[in-house]
């Protein structure tokens, strides 16, 4: 009999570790915080412009650097829906700058508008053939800006077709949980009940990494990646 009673206890005492991991519990204090670590991103070249007067393009574009740890992005899946709730702030802007989308890289959550303003003395166009969401906003002067919403999960990639070498990239996401790290590749993301996720790390230069995590009911998870 205490064989017995000692198994259903010790069988009460694995489900309910298992349903603390499996289970977020109430309250917002577990944060996932860490670094991505990245070799040294390197930058292409650019071509100088052999005609600096046509209206076209400007004397020297801007080159984007590749590799860096600020393009990349992180966000947790299978957060509750309590947690899930949209952060303030300005809306979002892919501006059209030196020649450049800036940001490279724009991560938004489902439903978010996102402006794009021409900041350039000459004309840009702005466009996307990905699925997720195809768009052509025409070509516009300095000073205009256009909107898209973004209403799919899913990469958006974004070009100019009046300068070929212009790329952008806007991560549509299904949660609000997600950061971008520092140029340190410090990061730490919003607060989520303590739970079992999957923590994503995305970056247009470096394969995609998922790891499973267990964030704590209180205090910081820390998780670092090697990309």
């Amino acid at each position: 009999m205490r064989t017995r009673n000692a198994s259903r206890h010790f069988a009460a005492c694995a489900v309910v570790a298992l349903a603390a991991t499996a289970c977020p519990v109430d309250g917002f204090a577990g944060v996932v915080r860490g670094e991505v670590r990245m070799a040294a991103g390197t930058t292409p070249a650019t071509a100088v412009n052999a005609y600096p007067g046509r209206a076209s393009s400007m004397p020297t574009a801007k080159a984007m650097t590749h590799g860096i740890a600020t393009d990349a992005v992180l966000w947790l899946e299978r957060v509750p829906a309590r947690a899930d709730t949209a952060r303030g702030g300005a809306r979002p802007k892919l501006a059209q700058k030196d020649q450049c989308f800036m940001p490279r890289v724009l991560p938004v959550a489902v439903g978010t508008s996102v402006d794009f303003p021409n900041l350039d003395p000459i004309f840009h166009n702005v466009f996307s053939a990905s699925p997720t969401k195809r768009f052509d906003l025409g070509k516009y002067p300095r000073g205009q800006s256009k909107r898209v919403v973004f209403d799919k999960p899913g990469l958006e990639n974004v070009y100019c077709d009046i300068h070929s070498g212009m790329e952008a990239f806007v991560l549509v996401l299904p949660t609000h949980v997600f950061t971008m790290p520092d140029a340190a590749g410090r990061y730490a993301l919003p607060e989520v009940p303590g739970g079992g996720y999957t923590l994503h790390l995305w970056h247009p230069d470096r394969p995609e990494m998922r790891r499973e995590v267990v964030v704590p009911a209180t205090g910081d998870l820390v998780v670092d990646l090697d990309s």
